[in-house]
């Protein structure tokens, strides 16, 4: 996922996308904390990912601001 395909989206599809990442991030978390995860990197790839999603909302949002 990459910000430009994120900035294609609009901002309804942004929120659906970052309670998506959210509940991946909680299952990634409780994995670890049950010793079943494997793959560790995905937590800073979940965490990472979301606030991608919540930097192109605020820009959204930015944006619409100023064009009012």
């Amino acid at each position: 996922m990459n910000a430009q395909e994120l900035r294609d989206k609009t901002p309804d599809q942004l929120r659906e996308e970052l309670v998506n990442l959210k509940k991946a991030s909680f299952n990634l978390r409780f994995q670890q904390a049950s010793g079943q995860l494997e793959n560790t990197a995905g937590i800073k790839a979940a965490r990472r990912n979301a606030a991608r999603v919540k930097t192109i909302l605020n820009e959204k949002a930015a944006q619409a601001a100023s064009e009012e």
